[in-house]
Formats: C-alpha cells, sequence, structure tokens
C-alpha cells in the first residue's frame, strides 16, 4: 500500500497510522519524552510530571486549532498503543518562516525505521499542503539516528543553516537547500 492521506488529521503508510493527538494520548506524551534516552540529544524537552505531559498536548492541541496540522501521534496500523511522534511546527529560522519537523519515538521501537517511514509521510504531505514553507529539521551533531531519519524524509544538510539551539549547535536539513539565506543562496 503506498503512503496516503486518509483526512486533515490522519496519515497512513504502510505499516504505520499517523492521527492528531487527543487528551487520551497524554499517557504516552509523558512514557515517551520522560525516557531519557529519546530524549538524549534533546534533555530540554524531557518531561517529569503528568503536568507537564499535559501543558505539552495542549500547545500541540492549540497548534493544530491555529494552523491545521502540528504533530501526530505515530502507531502501527495493526495496534492502537503510540509507538512515538512525528510532525512539523510552524516557527522561524533565521528569519524566515519554516516548518520544523520533530520526530520522538519509543526506544522498544528503535532500528525498524518507523521514524523514518513517519518523517517521509509527514514531509511529503507539508511539501504537498504546504508549499510556501521549506520543511526543516534541526539535529544535534552526533546524532546520527536522526540524520539518517531526516535523509530518508528527503531532506538535504544545509551547513549555512547551522546554528545555536535550545539544546547545543544543531544541524540544519531542509527541503529547499538555498533558503533562510540573506541572498537566498547558501553560504559558504
Amino acid at each position: 500500500m503506498s503512503d496516503r492521506e486518509v483526512g486533515d488529521s490522519e496519515l497512513l503508510t504502510a505499516r504505520l497510522s499517523l492521527r492528531r493527538p487527543m487528551r487520551g494520548d497524554i499517557g504516552a506524551i509523558l512514557a515517551i519524552h520522560s525516557d531519557t534516552r529519546a530524549c538524549r540529544y534533546n534533555p530540554s524537552d524531557a518531561l517529569a510530571s503528568r503536568a507537564g505531559a499535559e501543558r505539552l498536548f495542549e500547545l500541540w492541541d492549540s497548534h493544530w486549532r491555529r494552523f491545521g496540522f502540528g504533530y501526530w501521534v505515530v502507531r502501527r496500523r495493526s495496534c492502537e498503543a503510540p509507538v512515538g511522534f512525528c510532525g512539523i511546527k510552524a516557527m522561524q529560522l533565521k528569519g524566515e518562516r519554516v516548518l520544523n519537523l520533530f520526530y520522538r519515538f519509543d526506544p522498544s521501537s528503535w532500528g525498524c525505521g518507523l521514524a523514518s517511514e513517519a518523517a517521509a509521510v509527514v514531509v511529503s504531505w507539508a511539501v504537498r499542503q504546504v508549499p510556501d514553507y521549506p520543511v526543516i529539521a534541526r539535529v544535534h551533531p552526533q546524532n546520527v539516528a536522526s540524520q539518517r531519519v531526516a535523509a530518508h524524509a528527503g531532506l538535504i544538510r544545509a551547513r549555512h543553516l547551522d546554528g545555536q539551539g535550545f539544546d547545543g549547535w544543531d544541524w540544519i536539513y531542509t527541503s529547499r537547500p538555498g533558503s533562510a539565506s540573506p541572498e537566498g543562496q547558501p553560504q559558504s
């Protein structure tokens, strides 16, 4: 089965179903975002309480209401339990509006391509549905697995966009390599 959209808030791949988060997902948000392995390269995203997970859900839900897209809950098609989260968030990068690709998965699901599969369908959706804005991924230089996910999703490393992030230096991958620079072209 090919990747396809089911509706405004659900995407399907051969193995995955991605849907808009619901209040019932707060437990999964807490479980994944409180796992030190899942937040190793982004410790500022780590959660320590259900209240924190509730606040994060409210942020995600607010983004969906404002923009009509956001982060999806990722599940195997054969199971209701979430394995992770993947989606896009509108933000600014070097003065340009971009869509930041996010993916965070339960470590028990690592190593079988689920993050790459989810990220690819999200990027494909974003390029078609929100074509005016480039998709970017901010990746910690030591996070080789995340670099592979960004590349599998069709994003290209854009060294001219690298910079300080919340948790240290970020390498930037983008759907439009020449975007977000003063002249619109990569800088050397």
